[in-house]
């Protein structure tokens, strides 16, 4: 059996290869069934090196989002490719993508030479110094891992891949792997800042992405109607991504963008952007993977998503069910008016394990997203005693 799923895949390569010479670029990789997964990233043909450049193959499509997940500073280069005579579809409100789709996520920092050698610049997550014409430039970056979705008939497998030292190639490691790394330019500081960048393995992968709890339930997270509404600047020009995937044939079913759900632009927002609308999103990106009423997180009775109300719910004045040192000892997850005394706040800015949120994929605090849900906090109520009476209503 292993032996004739080599020789599929194998196969499989050979037809993308042929394909290939019929245009300027290589198609990416078409595999449905099978788990013989390429042991290097470049043969999947997603990205390749193109002299001095880092590359999107032919028909994959670059994204970004409003709101992204925070990853220790990281820039990422996000990108999505359909099977060519494929179409995603919106069904109930959530896009569904056809058997073949591949989803990617590079994680890599801007670099700069000084005096001591080269240091690795912070960003708030967006892709840093990458154009659409002319991809990433690879003397100015270091790459660190490259994260894959791959759609197959069973369902969608998770795929980690990690950059040599010699920034030629990245190898599947379904153990993960973590790298110590020194970056500079938090919050436009000066400052170095060392710590211990953990790539997950392909469980935690899987568990992060998991629906309802189910490792065999795994489905994108960023690619969504709320997070892809807004305008990314193309080699055509600036268009909404959505009205762009409509109009390359990539997506079908969304009758109406304007009226289409939208997360608060990260790090600034909209003109008509409430602070709770920033704090909101920042927390779906976030926290919500986990913490919505069918995820890991269910048992805590937190929920984080976008639409959940503000209520019990989603933490004000709620006790922990078990928090355990996660607590702090603050009394409940949000009080109105007091960040010090809340326990979300406690957990999005400690980095000791079994009390940060969330639990994998990052090392660092993010200040600015600390801020902000400080800020949003403290903004809500001037009592003294917001939780007297055991509930809170706006």
């Amino acid at each position: 059996m292993t032996a004739v799923i080599r020789v599929r895949a194998l196969l499989v390569l050979l037809f993308s290869l042929v394909l290939a010479g019929c245009g300027d670029k290589p198609q990416p990789l078409l595999m449905t069934s099978g788990d013989n997964y390429p042991d290097n990233l470049s043969q999947w043909q997603v990205l390749s090196f193109s002299g001095s450049h880092l590359e999107l193959a032919e028909g994959v499509v670059p994204y970004t989002l409003n709101t992204p997940l925070f990853t220790d500073y990281a820039s990422k280069l996000r990108t999505l490719w359909v099977p060519p005579g494929k179409q995603a579809t919106v069904v109930d409100g959530e896009i569904e993508y056809p058997v073949g789709t591949i989803i990617s996520k590079t994680f890599y920092y801007p670099v700069a030479e000084t005096a001591e050698g080269t240091v690795l610049k912070a960003s708030e997550g967006d892709k840093s110094l990458f154009s659409p014409e002319d991809g990433l430039p690879r003397d100015k970056v270091k790459l660190v891992e490259t994260r894959l979705l791959i759609h197959q008939e069973n369902g969608w497998v998770a795929l980690p891949y990690v950059w040599n030292q010699q920034q030629t190639e990245a190898v599947l490691e379904w153990a993960g792997d973590y790298k110590q790394l020194t970056v500079t330019g938090i919050d436009g500081k000066a400052d170095e800042e060392s710590f211990t960048y953990i790539i997950p393995d392909a469980n935690q992968c899987a568990g992060c992405h998991a629906e309802e709890d189910s490792r065999q339930a795994v489905k994108p997270l960023g690619p969504k109607i709320r997070h892809l509404n807004r305008d990314y600047t193309y080699s055509s020009g600036t268009e909404n991504q959505l009205a762009y995937l409509m109009n390359a044939g990539l997506l079908t079913g969304l009758d109406d963008i304007n009226g289409a759900p939208q997360n608060a632009l990260w790090p600034n927002a909209r003109e008509n952007e409430t602070l709770e609308h920033q704090a909101k999103s920042y927390l779906d990106a976030n926290c919500s993977h986990c913490h919505n009423p069918n995820g890991a997180a269910r048992t805590s009775g937190l929920f984080l998503t976008i639409d959940t109300p503000l209520d019990e719910n989603y933490g004000f004045c709620k006790r922990p069910i078990a928090a355990g040192k996660g607590a702090g000892n603050r009394p409940v997850d949000i009080m109105p008016g007091h960040a010090d005394q809340s326990i979300l706040v406690y957990r999005i800015e400690s980095v000791e394990p079994g009390a940060m949120m969330p639990e994998l994929g990052r090392s660092l605090s993010h200040n600015q997203g600390v801020e902000l849900i400080t800020n949003w906090i403290n903004g809500m109520s001037t009592d003294d005693k917001p939780c007297v009476a055991g509930g809170y209503v706006l």
